[in-house]
């Protein structure tokens, strides 16, 4: 049964009205929640605000590695220790490393360039922080959702948005309404604000129908795994932040690793793959296993025990390729939008910031009685920001190193650390891409197969063992949300001519190939999906479509 004969049968939908309806409970969601209330109150103004959140609750779908520069939180909620803000263990120290496959050569601190001194920042569990956020806005009086999808976004007769309907509860596989189906609900708003994180479901199509693109750069993207480990406490060290480059990868393909310290014996550690990698034959995730065992990373976890699992897609931060951020009726805010600073490997505090530069925005237009127009005072106050002076000076890192990786390495340190000795604070010039990452991948007949070692269980692991602690669940009777637009183009181009990368570049084991009755086929396991959007992005021929599954499916991460 398509939409449109379900609402025909089943509707009108109910509809709630809110001020402000914010699509997504990250961090970024979050703050724009939490700051429009924060106005509110001190102005003595009402202004509704809810939180859409497709997770169990917020923080369980939040992925990152994480170290945290607390400006924007400080910004945010001066008081956060006071208030049990969960950042406990402040970075001690830096190592950045240089790996080949056996050796590695740490960079000396005075030759660090700036991106990488993390000094005054927390290595944090952004799951955590994120699930105090959500408590602090419940504090505030916004409303949460969690465990709702918004899952179609709506619009006024005049083209602007108008908010968003829930996703549809108790269909089939087949897509019929089953015994125990509910319609979704409406949210309509005066503004609606994205906060889905990278390659957002709804953002996307909204880039796509108001043009916010149009003369940018184009938009890249890498996929983060990452684990987390308790260690022997003899082999803790709180607050060491480690940064690798180099081996596993060649030189058509840029990444690197990370690892961090956390209190407790714990470490998080994981990989980091642009997306506009050349060979088909990679695999992002095994990539990942065979870097934690190399000597420099193995000492760090060798005799502990994983706890955790995770990947999620990440945008490369460009402002070059930032979206217009503003349309009528609603913003885009965070990794929705793209503010992550890929230089400095951190997001949140982009993502914090952002949220409230839109609430302050969003505010102001709501208490002077305006709404579905576009919040342009989002767009000048980030202009005028901290924020944007800091994504600016980062400008070119991502793009040196998509031109070579020696460039790269090489132009890193002449415009963070050689330029700043010579009191020049921002590059002269700026660097452009106009190539997407699902367009950089070359057949597979012109690229070398790589053969990765089988795992060991004990430093380097499976797929589905590793899919089976990230908590990951979806109902089994409901519609498949991995979605083809041409079932006929995995098999005829895909594992035709790239050797089929979607059973490779899924850190999830979702995409398999299989012959049956001398048939090749393609098999979506979208049970085991963890929401990571890679498929979105690294699909050749652009034919996999992500859609929201029924609300509170996905991964459950725990200490993430």
């Amino acid at each position: 049964m398509s939409p449109e004969d379900i609402l025909s049968r089943y509707g009108p939908r109910e509809a709630m009205e809110y001020d402000v309806v914010v699509v997504g409970g990250g961090p970024a969601g979050l703050s724009t929640a939490i700051r429009l209330k924060q106005l509110a109150a001190e102005k003595d103004r009402e202004v509704t605000v809810c939180v859409l959140e497709k997770g169990s609750e917020p923080g369980a779908h939040i992925l990152s590695g994480a170290v945290m520069d607390p400006k924007s939180i400080t910004e945010l909620l001066p008081n956060w220790r006071e208030l049990g803000a969960p950042l406990h263990q402040p970075v001690t120290a830096d190592e950045l490393l240089l790996l080949s496959e056996t050796g590695a050569r740490r960079t000396p601190d005075w030759l660090m360039p700036r991106n990488f001194d993390n000094h005054g920042c927390y290595v944090i569990s952004l799951g955590a922080v994120t699930k105090w956020l959500g408590e602090q806005a419940e504090a505030l009086g916004v409303e949460i959702f969690s465990g709702f999808t918004a899952a179609e976004l709506l619009y006024h007769d005049d083209g602007s948005v108008k908010g968003v309907a829930t996703g549809n509860l108790g269909l089939g596989k087949d897509g019929e309404p089953g015994e125990q189906f509910q319609i979704g609900m409406e949210l309509h708003a005066k503004y609606t604000v994205f906060a889905e994180g990278a390659r957002g479901h709804l953002g996307k199509q909204l880039i796509t129908r108001f043009k916010l693109d149009q003369g940018k750069d184009a938009q890249t993207f890498a996929i983060g795994i990452k684990e987390l480990w308790e260690i022997p406490a003899e082999q803790a060290r709180p607050g060491l932040v480690v940064h690798t480059a180099g081996w596993p990868l060649n030189d058509d393909a840029f990444g690197g690793g990370f690892l961090y310290h956390l209190e407790g014996n714990q470490v998080t550690l994981g990989y980091v793959i642009g997306l506009d990698y050349q060979n088909p034959w990679l695999s992002p995730f095994e990539e990942m296993q065979r870097w934690k065992t190399h000597p420099s990373i193995k000492a760090h976890i060798e005799g502990g025990k994983r706890l955790g699992y995770g990947a999620r897609a990440l945008n490369n931060g460009t402002p070059q390729a930032l979206p217009r951020t503003v349309f009528p009726g609603g913003a885009l805010v965070g990794c929705d939008a793209g503010f992550l600073n890929a230089a400095r490997i951190k997001g949140s505090h982009a993502a914090i910031k952002s949220g409230m530069l839109c609430a302050e925005a969003a505010f102001e237009a709501v208490t002077a009685g305006r709404q579905n127009d576009e919040l342009t005072g989002f767009e000048a106050g980030f202009k005028a920001s901290w924020l944007h002076e800091e994504l600016w000076t980062y400008r070119n890192f991502k793009n040196w190193f998509k031109l070579n990786p020696l460039l790269g390495k090489l132009m890193t340190g002449v415009e963070h650390w050689l330029l700043p000795r010579v009191g020049v604070a921002q590059p002269p010039w700026t660097l452009h891409n106009r190539v997407k990452d699902h367009s950089k991948l070359r057949p597979a007949a012109e690229m070398p197969p790589i053969s990765y070692p089988k795992p060991d269980g004990v430093i380097s692991f499976d797929r589905l063992s590793s899919v089976f602690i990230s908590n990951t669940n979806h109902e089994e009777n409901q519609p498949a949300h991995l979605t083809l637009k041409d079932a006929s183009v995995p098999v005829g181009i895909n594992l035709a001519r790239f050797a089929g990368p979607e059973s490779r570049y899924c850190p999830a084991g979702v995409y398999e190939f299989v012959n049956k009755d001398g048939a090749d086929q393609l098999v979506i396991n979208a049970q085991n999906c963890l929401h990571c959007k890679t498929c979105d992005i690294k699909d050749p021929t652009q034919n996999i479509v992500w859609v929201t599954p029924e609300g509170g499916g996905g991964p459950n991460y725990a200490g993430m």
